[in-house]
């Protein structure tokens, strides 16, 4: 059965993916009307940088991500010059991590949704002297609804499996950064391994909810 622990671990994996999803939709939003939108020659090299985690092992990028973001690093200077002290081993820096580890799997999506409306229904909105803001919002976000949900999910769900990433960044601290990840791997190095079946069964369980409602809600969602 699950212990206290397992279930602090749970809801802080729980917050860390809401957190994270939340942020993914709001930054991600303009990075993918860019990518949808730009002829710019840097488009290549962006979307690039944005599909980066798909391919890094988490290690990599947890590394990197702890030498920006500790004392000597640009990141954990201009923190620690806020008076904010240094990210690693925090929540907060959980969320950062998070946020570069995920951010394809919300970003793309979107990306795919913007670019399949066309420019028709823009247009239709510049004849009716919409201004660029109120055609994002009125006529954008409504056809983009599908790539949204799949976004969502999939930002969600991949935050709530990060292992590599948020070791690196958040360590093992109970109620602080010890997501389910890795309390099972605690469990398995314990040789508590009834423990770890149960989260372990639990992982496999809530993925498969996860991608049978996203196909079940959003049949569109294996194409965007």
């Amino acid at each position: 059965m699950l212990g206290d622990t397992d279930l602090a671990a749970i809801a802080l994996t729980l917050k860390l993916a809401i957190v994270t999803t939340v942020l993914l939709l709001f930054f991600g939003t303009p990075i993918a009307w860019w990518l949808a939108r730009t002829r710019s020659a840097w488009k290549g090299a962006v979307g690039a940088v944005v599909a980066l985690p798909i391919v890094l092992p988490p290690t990599v990028i947890g590394f990197y991500l702890l030498v920006m973001m500790g004392p000597q690093g640009p990141v954990g200077q201009l923190t620690q010059a806020l008076g904010l002290g240094v990210l690693p081993f925090t929540f907060a820096g959980l969320v950062v991590a998070s946020v570069f580890y995920s951010l394809p799997f919300v970003v793309q999506p979107i990306q795919n949704a913007f670019e399949a409306i066309g420019e028709r229904p823009l247009e239709a909105a510049a004849t009716l002297r919409a201004s660029p803001l109120d055609t994002f919002f009125s006529v954008v976000l409504p056809l983009a609804r599908p790539g949204y949900l799949t976004a969502s999910v999939l930002g969600f769900a991949h935050t709530v499996g990060e292992f590599g990433v948020v070791l690196m960044i958040g360590g093992n601290i109970p109620d602080r950064t010890r997501v389910v990840s890795v309390q099972i791997y605690d469990h398995v190095e314990a040789l508590e391994y009834a423990q770890a079946h149960w989260l372990s069964a639990g992982m496999v369980a809530f993925s498969f909810v996860v991608l049978l409602l996203l196909y079940t809600l959003n049949p569109t969602g294996r194409r965007v």
